[in-house]
């Protein structure tokens, strides 16, 4: 028998069972001295169930995330909610307005959790944020994407070795799930020492609107919420690949500086020896010399540099292991056939109802 919900206090504001409401988080001012805000939006379900948070622009050139909140917030689904979804399409508030991944005094959000009162701009918000938000959660969903200049194949990162952060994972429906250490700083880190259980979604490029992973992202989070049975269960079962997961990855580096001819798309299987690249100098157009980009060894490419003017040591080309390459492959054609336009159980619009 369904037992009415918890009501959520944020920021001194306290949100009823079958309420919907916007808040604004106040974090600091600008120098100019114009209040600056975090909005996000709580939507508290008249039955009691978990509380998620979905977060997106802690790197605020991270702008996918953004688009996917916003489509989420929309759709008729929530009406059915059970327990409470608090979306915040814009942690770093400050990064967002420059178009950059940091905070103006340069450091890195994710990097900056738990936070403290007296610390950093970055410290500080990392603690608000914490505080109001992750703590009063059972779980959350962080949306990423590459770097400047990178893409990422769409995926999840999280501790998977738990069994019910990899049940989590596997309902995202994604094609690759990467198992990834906790990192000192990070988000991720500070909720699971609060015992919240976080997926990290990556897709797309910064600064970009990428449809593909945007599409994904939205029924990602719908899966998820319904595996947590917070809202029912599909009208209509859709046909998924089962993801696979890889234990380790790492990035093929240019072996000298010049320009790269890319050799290799995203979500490619690669053998090991095989040629990615190929770097040019280009001083010398008409006898350029010419230097490989070699695949150490064989996997997927997950991640990949999209500017050709490359340094020696630049990161290029990211590779995931995988113990069945092959399946892991067809997981990637699988769900890569979802961008067309044609009918695809993967973008079913009935996962939004």
């Amino acid at each position: 028998m369904a037992t009415k919900n918890k009501p959520v206090t944020i920021n001194g504001v306290t949100i009823q069972p079958g309420e919907r409401r916007v808040i604004e988080l106040p974090i600091g001012k600008l120098y100019t001295h114009i209040d600056v805000n975090i909005p996000l939006q709580v939507i508290c379900g008249k039955t009691s169930g978990p509380t998620l948070f979905i977060s997106a622009a802690i790197h605020g050139d991270e702008l996918n995330g953004i688009e996917i909140a916003r489509r989420l917030l929309t759709t008729s689904a929530l009406k059915r909610l059970r327990g409470t979804l608090i979306v915040i399409p814009v942690v770093n508030i400050f990064g967002i307005i420059q178009h950059s991944r940091y905070l103006p005094d340069r450091r890195d959000l994710n990097r900056s959790f738990p936070g403290s009162t007296r610390g950093s701009l970055a410290a500080r918000l990392a603690h608000i944020f914490l505080q109001e938000v992750v703590q009063q959660c059972d779980y959350g969903i962080d949306l990423h994407t590459g770097a400047i200049h990178r893409s990422n194949l769409p995926q999840i990162r999280a501790n998977l070795d738990d069994t019910e952060t990899k049940e989590l994972a596997d309902a995202f429906s994604v094609p690759v799930l990467l198992n990834a250490n906790l990192r000192d700083g990070s988000l991720r880190q500070a909720a699971a020492e609060h015992g919240v259980k976080v997926l990290l979604y990556e897709a797309g490029e910064a600064l970009r609107f990428d449809e593909l992973s945007i599409r994904a992202g939205v029924r990602g989070i719908l899966s998820v919420m319904r595996k947590l049975a917070m809202l029912p269960a599909a009208k209509k079962q859709t046909k998924r690949q089962e993801p696979f997961v890889a234990r380790s990855s790492s990035w093929e580096r240019a072996p000298q500086s010049g320009i790269l001819r890319s050799l290799t798309a995203l979500g490619s299987r690669v053998k090991a020896g095989d040629v990615l690249g190929v770097i040019s100098d280009p001083s010398d157009l008409f006898d350029p010399t010419e230097y490989p980009v070699i695949a150490q060894y064989g996997g997927l490419v997950i991640g990949r540099s999209n500017i050709p003017l490359v340094n020696e040591g630049d990161a290029l080309f990211h590779i995931a292991r995988f113990e069945d390459i092959k399946e892991a492959a067809a997981s990637v054609e699988f769900f890569q056939a979802g961008a067309d336009n044609s009918p695809n159980p993967i973008f079913d619009d009935q996962m939004l109802t």
